[in-house]
């Protein structure tokens, strides 16, 4: 049976839209929450919810996740059967420099969260976990059986801790808690720090691009529609306590508690040259490439292993990264560039396709 009042957090930034979108297209009520930070341009937020926000069955709150006293009282008003939790402070590389930021939204923000469950009886709370959990494990495809114990950055070190903190409620307050290890999400509406915009950016400007790593770096590449899929396909299916979980060789993505953790991926991973190349394709124009080294906080591939969603919830991936750039630089050409040749083109060709 599918829950009738949702709460999305996040809900006017990339995924956490998307989510909304969705949920009210198959009949949800959705009361969406943000603070519309200015970490990135507020009028991308806004330009968001400007199409969701006449919906019949949408309410949006400007609020911030990290008020606990407000966040209490939106709770025991709202009685929400479900929470999709996306709200969090975004950015590794954000993270060396204003730690604080991160401590407030990802650590004070989901304790407010898990509160807000626990005393309203939510039937399921779904929140955003990350692949950047897997730190420093270069074992490949990461995998939810293996331990996430060596984080690289604070936002990683986040993640993880709210993935120890969601057990901790599914354990003592029985709180059915599924975490989502998000790969490398891209496509329409993203962020404008997202590399693909920024390497579009770059090449539209005949500007040379910062490629790290000296581009030999891989990414799990995943289209937001997919993301939201596996999303949507988990909130229907609260989590259970796994009957044969054993505390003497315990599996790290299940337990006694109703707690679950998945990944959520391509499972193919590509080399960072590669999908500048796509993105040149699309754009019919060569990139100029400032080769540079790593950026502390950063890995150099992710890779995922889906077989627990696909076996879970039956998840599969369809977009494949050719068609997924395409579609993203469709978007973006039409919201930053609408009187680009470069856009009348993509529009025209994406309109025959």
């Amino acid at each position: 049976m599918k829950p009738r009042k949702v709460l999305v957090t996040g809900a006017a930034g990339f995924i956490g839209y998307h989510v909304s979108k969705t949920l009210l297209k198959s009949g949800y009520e959705v009361v969406g929450l943000d603070n519309l930070s200015d970490y990135y341009d507020v009028e991308l937020k806004k330009a968001r919810l400007s199409h969701i926000l006449d919906q019949d069955h949408f309410r949006f709150l400007k609020q911030d996740v990290s008020e606990a006293a407000k966040m209490d009282r939106l709770f025991r008003d709202e009685e929400f059967d479900a929470v999709v939790h996306l709200a969090a402070q975004a950015g590794v590389r954000h993270s060396l420099d204003h730690p604080f930021v991160y401590v407030d939204s990802n650590l004070k923000g989901f304790t407010a969260i898990l509160e807000g469950c626990r005393h309203t009886e939510v039937d399921h709370l779904v929140f955003a976990s990350s692949s950047s959990v897997y730190g420093a494990n270069t074992r490949q495809p990461f995998s939810e059986k293996h331990l996430v114990d060596h984080p690289v950055s604070l936002y990683g070190a986040t993640k993880k801790a709210n993935e120890v903190m969601a057990h901790s409620y599914a354990k003592l307050f029985g709180v059915p808690v599924t975490g989502l290890r998000f790969f490398t999400v891209y496509g329409p509406w993203g962020r404008p720090d997202m590399a693909l915009f920024r390497f579009a950016e770059g090449i539209l400007q005949g500007r040379p691009i910062d490629v790290y790593n000296h581009g030999d770096m891989w990414r799990d590449f995943t289209y937001v529609d997919d993301v939201v899929e596996g999303i949507i396909r988990v909130l229907e299916k609260p989590a259970k306590p796994a009957r044969a979980w054993s505390s003497e060789d315990p599996d790290p993505a299940r337990s006694s508690a109703p707690f679950r953790v998945y990944n959520v991926g391509c499972g193919q991973p590509v080399r960072l040259t590669d999908f500048i190349d796509a993105i040149e394709d699309v754009l019919g124009m060569e990139s100029q490439r400032n080769l540079l080294p790593m950026q502390p906080g950063d890995v150099k591939s992710t890779f995922a292993d889906t077989s627990g969603l696909e076996e879970a919830v039956g998840y599969r991936p369809q977009v494949s990264v050719e068609e997924g750039v395409r579609e993203t630089l469709n978007w973006y050409l039409q919201f930053y560039h609408q009187d680009s040749s470069h856009a009348k083109v993509l529009v025209n060709a994406a309109s025959q396709g």
